[in-house]
């Protein structure tokens, strides 16, 4: 971590002004809920330390470097023009060159005889919800009939997605009438690339919200954005912005245990100090917030809570990412959902990077929801996806594969399954002052950046007092849809 350095600088700042008085809040995990709760609770005045227990930042959207391939490599993340505080984040942070934005959608189907069939989702001039029509009106990946299950489907989603989640998505499409092709080449790809799970394990709620928002809101809420940087890079402009704030970072600081001091301050001990805070924010993941809080007390004595914390009913979801490195370039396209194969996406990080032709091909290939990979030796894995990448880009088959990786996160996201949200709990916890910042608690919105980010700053309203205080306004309907949607 290049800030290194700048961080010992602000801890002397901190020190000199508040002549040693311990900082109004500590946050713990540097992920982007961290990032975003201590941006948040820094640009309203508070002292804040942030603390991270591994070199770099990002939490689940990381990067590192690669020792044996002398590459960075990461799992790649995407953002959507309706997720509006992680984009808010990042402009604060003045750094909106380091997304690259789409307006097209991709569609892949594979070939033997080396010409894939294109199909293109892209605004038209009409106005949303209509404004998808015309492409997929012309889409030669569905039939008539599919186009007219869509067209129905989607029709139910024109007043916004359902308020409940205790349906499938799978009971969804079923009750809907959508046709075989359609869920295969359409809603399938969609919600699986999205929220990391089959349509069986996910709900209805979460599912809805990513189409209503992706295809009926408006075309700027559908809009794709890719990180042009490996992603620990992506958030240090972040990590700069919380130094100019004030923000004590503190990085390869892993947090042992918590506990609460008689005089209600919380204690934090990491390694061999000791920090304390008027408030504390938990910003990890699910285990290690667990093994935090039952630290804390035994269950007999702990304090009682409306929605309690309930870890084991979450399922986690894993991602993994086949990197590839090609002699010449071997794609026209930046990006593209790959059907009926078990790749899922395709991302060629040379052209969205910017490389020469002469520096070759990178791609990235995802399969999400990828138990049936966890088990794989990486040589299977390897060799399934050279086979199907071939049907979609034949001209791979007269390149040279100069090096590859295979990433698993099996700890990738949590499954928004049907019922989940009565597990989510809220930011505040029974203990007075402890908060938690994650995408698993109550945002309502799935394990996705957005989702972090959102976190991370309803967990900083709630230190003020204020919950929605940090929240960026949610991305306005256009066209008819400001008729049409419950949230215009």
């Amino acid at each position: 971590m290049e800030s290194r350095g700048r961080v010992k600088r602000a801890s002397d700042l901190r020190r000199r002004t508040s002549d040693a008085t311990p900082a109004d809040v500590v946050v713990v995990g540097a992920g982007v809920a961290g990032l975003a709760a201590a941006v948040a609770l820094a640009r309203d005045g508070a002292l804040v330390t942030l603390l991270e227990r591994r070199a770099f930042v990002g939490g689940r959207a990381y990067s590192y470097p690669h020792p044996a391939l002398d590459e960075t490599i990461d799992s790649q993340h995407v953002i959507l023009g309706c997720c509006t505080n992680i984009v808010e984040l990042i402009q604060q942070a003045e750094a909106e060159w380091s997304i690259r934005w789409y307006d097209e959608l991709c569609f892949l189907e594979p070939s033997a005889s080396g010409n894939p069939r294109r199909s293109w989702i892209k605004p038209g001039p009409l106005p949303a919800p209509l404004h998808q029509a015309i492409g997929f009106y012309r889409a030669p990946m569905l039939g008539l009939h599919d186009k007219v299950a869509i067209a129905n489907g989607m029709a139910r989603m024109l007043r916004g997605y359902p308020a409940s989640d205790r349906e499938s998505f799978a009971a969804w499409l079923k009750r809907t009438g959508q046709t075989d092709r359609a869920i295969r080449h359409f809603w399938e790809p969609i919600v699986t690339g999205a929220l990391n799970d089959v349509v069986e394990n996910c709900s209805a709620k979460y599912a809805g919200k990513i189409f209503h928002e992706a295809f009926l809101r408006s075309p700027q809420a559908g809009r794709l954005g890719i990180p042009t940087k490996p992603m620990s890079e992506f958030f240090e402009p972040v990590v700069k912005l919380a130094l100019r704030l004030g923000v004590d970072v503190r990085m390869n600081s892993s947090v042992d245990a918590i506990a609460r001091a008689p005089d209600g301050r919380w204690r934090v001990k990491t390694g061999d100090s000791e920090l304390e805070a008027s408030a504390l924010v938990l910003a990890t993941d699910l285990r290690q917030t667990e093994r935090l809080m039952s630290s804390l007390a035994g269950a007999s004595a702990r304090p009682k809570a409306d929605k309690p914390f309930t870890f084991d009913r979450f399922v986690i979801a894993p991602i993994t990412t086949i990197h590839l490195w090609y002699d010449r370039e071997v794609s026209d396209l930046d990006h593209a959902a790959l059907l009926d194969t078990r790749i899922q996406w395709l991302f060629d990080k040379s052209r969205i990077r910017g490389w020469g032709a002469s520096r070759g091909s990178y791609l990235e290939l995802v399969v999400s929801a990828s138990w049936p990979e966890v088990p794989m030796t990486r040589e299977h894995i390897l060799a399934s996806a050279l086979r199907e990448i071939a049907l979609f880009l034949p001209r791979v088959r007269e390149a040279r594969l100069l090096k590859s990786a295979v990433l698993k996160e099996a700890r990738a996201t949590f499954s928004v399954t049907p019922g989940l949200d009565d597990l989510r709990p809220p930011q505040t916890t029974p203990w007075p002052r402890l908060y938690v910042a994650a995408d698993w608690t109550a945002t309502d919105w799935p394990s996705t950046m957005e989702g972090a980010a959102r976190g991370g700053r309803l967990a900083a309203g709630a230190v003020t007092g204020d919950p929605t205080q940090f929240l960026a306004p949610e991305s306005p309907a256009t066209g008819l849809m400001r008729f049409l949607s419950r949230n215009p």
